[in-house]
């Protein structure tokens, strides 16, 4: 994994980048590639005696300092250490250089130009990538958290592997600012995330009873959504247990999971007190984003609160109480109850803000060009000449097919990609690792991105 703070190096915001490499734990290995560090108006010696000590404090395993300045004090540092006189040293010698699982954090003050170092470590690795903006992830998170009440809690979906963007990162940088729950669509995943260090709350939204034991051992919280899951569970439970967390998932016009308001009586009869603690009760919101549904969608929230309401006064407390998703954090501010859940919202798309867009683009799809080819007029490109040129003109082959994610309902003008400034249409189907575009007029090379 690469982390790329290739922007600032002053001691202070390299303590900040410290502290989250040291969150990350999905690789064992820590690694800093770090430039000289200007303008702190401390004697040399000192400043790096500072920052040999605050690596040592953050357990960094590996640093590979690039400078005169830093070089000059490599005797002060423990970790295993290489030290090259500048970038363009580094990048001579990068193809010598192993990286194995570890995850590196790139520091450097902006005239060492370590984007450059960025791009090509990753092209190193792969050259298709998911690049993941966590800053713009974070402003996303604050977004939201400012159109909430004081003391409403937040709890973030990070199921099917964060939407693509990474489940252990996006979860550090989620427990980094504190968000009071995660939730997850399967016990895996959750599992996974408590390896990798995460101990924030983690609800699971589809238990399944060959996953009791393992989500028992690793603290996870079954979302129970009927009377048979309700039944397995309290079955499957250890004798003598008490107050296993549970979250109770009411259907009020979704349709998909959760009780009927018919089924209260019977889930009020069988739930157990002693064994189970109810720590939240929620709804699913079908279209809190569609104004023409406001109707229905204010209704889901008053049905909601009534069952709400009848099973508190069984339980004799009141559980979290939570219904509204993404969109209706910005258009239901008034049914914010205890906790409001974000799902896609946090990767910056909202269907509820199209004119008023604050979000951040978190996630970017990046691959270069292998191969280009002028065709003459009436040549067709890829499987079954479903790609046709009837004047002829350039394509460019790209390292990404279908086994990337790269749907292959994108083929044939479908899907575009942004290549010299403007947008070039896919041409032919998609294949499994590659696919063109039609580049006809562009300025592009072999290699471009």
């Amino acid at each position: 994994s690469i982390i790329d703070d290739s922007y600032s190096a002053d001691i202070s915001s390299l303590a900040i980048a410290l502290d989250f490499l040291n969150l990350q734990n999905q690789h064992p290995k820590k690694t800093i590639i770090l430039s000289d560090i200007y303008e702190t108006g401390r004697d040399n010696q000192q400043l790096y005696t500072d920052i040999a000590t605050l690596m040592k404090q953050k357990n960094v395993h590996r640093l590979i300092g690039i400078g005169t300045g830093i070089s000059a004090y490599a005797h002060l540092f423990s970790q295993e250490k290489s030290f090259f006189s500048s970038t363009a040293d580094f990048i001579d010698k990068l193809q010598t250089i192993q990286f194995a699982n570890e995850t590196i954090l790139i520091k450097g003050a902006r005239k060492f130009e370590f984007e450059k170092i960025s791009k090509l470590l990753t092209q190193k690795i792969h050259d298709t990538v998911l690049e993941v903006n966590l800053n713009a992830l974070t402003h996303n998170l604050k977004f939201y958290r400012s159109q909430l009440s004081s003391g409403v809690k937040i709890m973030v979906m990070v199921k099917a592997f964060s939407y693509g963007s990474g489940s252990f990162e996006i979860a550090n940088v989620l427990q980094h600012q504190k968000v009071d729950y995660l939730a997850v669509a399967y016990a895996d995943e959750g599992i996974a995330l408590r390896k990798a260090g995460i101990k924030l709350p983690i609800m699971v939204m589809s238990p399944e009873p060959s996953a009791f034991e393992a989500m028992i051992k690793h603290q996870l919280e079954p979302e129970i959504y009927n009377i048979q899951i309700l039944k397995s569970f309290l079955h499957f439970l250890p004798a003598g247990q008490k107050q296993y967390p549970i979250h109770l998932k009411i259907d009020t016009g979704m349709h998909r999971l959760g009780f009927e308001q018919d089924d209260v009586s019977e889930l009020l009869s069988i739930l157990n007190k002693d064994q189970l603690k109810v720590m939240s009760i929620f709804t699913h919101l079908v279209a809190s984003a569609d104004d023409i549904h406001d109707e229905f969608t204010e209704q889901q929230i008053a049905n909601f609160d009534q069952t709400y309401q009848n099973i508190v006064h069984y339980l004799d407390y009141e559980p979290v109480k939570h219904a509204l998703n993404t969109s209706g954090i910005t258009r239901f501010k008034k049914a914010q109850m205890d906790m409001v859940r974000l799902g896609i919202g946090l990767y910056g798309f909202d269907s509820a803000l199209v004119n008023d867009n604050k979000l951040h683009t978190v996630a970017i799809l990046k691959t270069t060009v292998t191969q280009i080819k002028e065709l003459k007029a009436g040549e067709t490109v890829g499987y079954s000449r479903k790609g046709v040129m009837p004047h002829g003109g350039k394509i460019a082959t790209v390292k990404i097919g279908y086994a990337d994610g790269y749907n292959r309902a994108f083929g044939n003008g479908v899907g575009k990609m942004l290549i010299d400034g403007k947008f070039a249409p896919t041409i032919g189907s998609i294949c499994m690792d590659m696919c063109m575009l039609d580049v006809t007029g562009l300025n592009v090379k072999t290699g471009d991105e």
